[in-house]
């Protein structure tokens, strides 16, 4: 009886760290909130309407060595070539929150 109860027990713990924690989740919405205002405009789905093969899935973010919350950043912030730069329009903690918010959607396909 006393290893079903710790079996129980382990189980619970476990699946209450796997969820995902409250911090984690309002930051995940406020990127979503942020890239839907001033990126889905171009990058809807994580496309891109300009430029097709330079859209934000994970294989093209890879080749083109985007695929840290860093690189994504660096670009969110400077921009490049048709992508305007946002280091005037985001915060610094915004830029961070929406590139993080990219780099996961593209890890899940944009799903």
């Amino acid at each position: 009886m006393k290893k079903i109860i710790t079996v129980c027990l382990l189980i619970f713990t476990l699946i209450n760290f796997i969820e995902m924690p409250p911090a984690l989740a309002a930051e995940t919405a406020k990127g979503a909130e942020i890239f839907q205002i001033n990126c889905a405009g171009c990058h809807a789905r994580g496309g891109n309407i300009v430029r097709w093969w330079k859209n934000l899935k994970i294989g093209t973010l890879k080749r083109n060595k985007l695929d840290s919350v860093e690189a994504i950043a660096y670009l969110v912030k400077n921009g490049k070539n048709n992508m305007s730069a946002y280091k005037d329009r985001l915060t610094e903690t915004e830029i961070e929150t929406v590139s993080g918010y990219v780099l996961k959607q593209a890890e899940n396909a944009w799903r």
